[in-house]
């Protein structure tokens, strides 16, 4: 009896198996043709022929599965709830050094670089990215907000993070490229927290 065809086990699975790699695979094939939104935990496993339960085990929620899946760098879903729940006066600087800092890491530069490029060029990926950032960056900030307007201001910080990163690491453009992460936290902060509380 194969793996595929033998009854589904829940927990941990025992011995050496390739479900995991089947689960990225599966993920990776899901998420291009459902997007983010239209993918499920439920669809991914049976995809890669599992229990949902051993997916949930390899890889905890479907913002995990994703960012293992495409390789994404940052996790806003985890850090950015705590960056918000900070004092308030300091949320724009803490979000933008934030992300600065970890895009300053060579390796993480390296992959977000890539996933930026393969967004803009890629009629698939474009989705996929933007309903996870939708979902697990614009949502999570609107949400804290409690104001009428917070997918508006959500996305207003969404797009200047998201322009801040296309041209200095990217497009490269020299003053900006140039830039310590000091300097524009102290420039491009303050707009993002007028985006949030103002």
């Amino acid at each position: 009896m194969t793996e595929a065809s033998a009854p589904r086990r829940r927990g941990r699975p025992r011995g050496r198996s390739d479900a995991r790699a089947r689960i990225i695979a599966a993920a990776v094939d899901e998420f291009g043709e459902q997007g983010y939104d239209g993918a499920t935990i439920r669809s991914i496993a049976g995809r890669a022929g599992v229990d949902s339960a051993l997916v949930h085990h390899y890889f905890g929620t479907k913002a995990d599965l994703f960012a293992e899946a495409v390789g994404i760098p940052l996790r806003p879903d985890v850090d950015v709830p705590a960056i918000i729940a900070g004092p308030r006066e300091e949320v724009g600087e803490r979000l933008v050094r934030y992300v600065l800092e970890a895009f300053e890491k060579p390796e993480v530069q390296r992959r977000g670089v890539m996933l930026m490029r393969t967004a803009i060029s890629s009629r698939l990926t474009t989705p996929v990215l933007s309903g996870f950032l939708s979902r697990e960056l614009i949502g999570r900030i609107a949400r804290t907000l409690g104001v009428p307007d917070a997918d508006l201001r959500a996305s207003l910080v969404a797009s200047q993070i998201g322009g801040m990163l296309l041209t200095r690491y990217l497009l490269r453009i020299p003053p900006i490229a140039a830039a310590s992460v000091d300097e524009l936290v102290a420039r491009v902060g303050p707009t993002v927290q007028r985006y949030l509380f103002d």
